[in-house]
């Protein structure tokens, strides 16, 4: 692990390039480490798509995630967004998992076979 100092040594900003990323040191609106990261999170799925009920770390309420979908970030986002919509309530998109408020693993079973992913109910 690096020391404090060194973390800390960075460029985070130039006044003639902006914002600069802190992981490759590239200008904001030129750095691909997002891109990179994204290739490597689709490179790691198996094609199985996995919905699972928790209530974890949730204080008892339940949320149903969906995990190992093989989409990029932008259109992951987007079916996120209908998969809400069909549940009508809220939810949330974080590293690649979709969790939507409530449980909802058959409806959205039957909403992601229809759009042509292999779908596997997991737990309990």
């Amino acid at each position: 692990m690096a020391s404090l100092q060194d973390q800390l040594r960075g460029l985070v900003y130039s006044t003639e390039k902006g914002d600069m990323c802190p992981e490759c040191g590239e200008a904001k609106v030129e750095c691909v480490c997002a891109e990179l990261a994204d290739e490597a999170r689709l490179q790691s799925l198996d094609g199985t798509v996995r919905i699972r009920r928790e209530t974890a770390g949730r204080k008892g309420k339940g949320v149903t995630t969906v995990s190992g979908v093989p989409l990029p970030e932008a259109e992951l986002r987007e079916l996120s967004k209908k998969l809400k919509k069909l549940c009508g309530t809220g939810g949330a998109l974080k590293d690649g998992v979709i969790e939507i408020q409530g449980d909802h693993r058959e409806r959205l079973k039957l909403a992601l076979e229809q759009q042509g992913f292999n779908v596997k109910l997991a737990g309990g």
